[in-house]
């Protein structure tokens, strides 16, 4: 019988990727859960149960790793969201059905923990100068991420019209602003007055003037 190789000592640099790994994770977990304000690294420490000198060794300020926590979930979630609309997707063929599934399964996206960890981070660099510059190079990059898988998600059909530049950055800024409310509003996302205004929108920019019918008694956005 053929003995199974054993796996032999972990590589330093493997024990580091774990440990920043670990540190990141437990960061995210607090600052969804505690807000900026609540987020120290003493409750990041011990959350992730590492020593205070390794913290310091990863992360030398407390702005540098909750940017790079958000950073680092916000990656990882858009991973995960482009294939899970991917798969609800599946075989629709282009057109105006399929364009409102889109909007649908995007904006369940502004419902997801690395909106709100990125919203607690903006929230605080308005008064917060170094925060911001930490902050402002690492949204952009990711700005970039999110236009190159919202362009995956729509397709080439959808990415070829004329139009879609312009429909890409309108519903990233609408539902973005449209989300804001649900930090204290209990109320389903799913059935927000927006989602018939996006998908008309949508068909009336891509489809020359297809639109899509409001739902009967659906209430003005608020």
């Amino acid at each position: 019988m053929a003995r199974t190789p054993t796996k032999g000592p972990r590589s330093r640099q493997e024990r580091t990727a774990d440990s920043r790994a670990l540190i990141l994770d437990a960061a995210v977990a607090c600052l969804v859960e505690h807000g900026y304000a609540g987020a120290s690294t003493v409750v990041i420490q011990d959350r992730a149960g590492v020593s205070r000198g390794r913290l310091l060794h990863h992360f030398p300020s407390r702005d540098e790793l909750l940017v790079a926590a958000a950073q680092h979930l916000a990656v990882a979630r858009i991973g995960q969201s482009e294939q899970r609309v991917a798969e609800a997707l599946g075989t629709e063929p282009d057109g105006p059905e399929r364009v409102d599934r889109c909007i649908e399964l995007l904006w369940e996206t502004f419902q997801e923990p690395h909106f709100w960890a990125a919203m607690e981070l903006w929230t605080a660099a308005r008064t917060h100068p170094a925060l911001a510059a930490a902050l402002r190079p690492q949204e952009r990059a990711l700005r970039d991420s999110i236009r190159s898988v919202s362009d995956r998600i729509w397709g080439p059909a959808v990415c070829a019209h004329p139009n879609y530049p312009r429909l890409r950055e309108l519903l990233f800024t609408s539902m973005r602003g449209a989300a804001l409310p649900y930090a204290f509003e209990d109320r389903p996302a799913a059935t927000d007055p927006h989602l018939a205004l996006w998908k008309s929108l949508a068909r009336e920019l891509l489809f020359d003037g297809e639109v899509s019918a409001a739902p009967s008694g659906s209430s003005r956005p608020t």
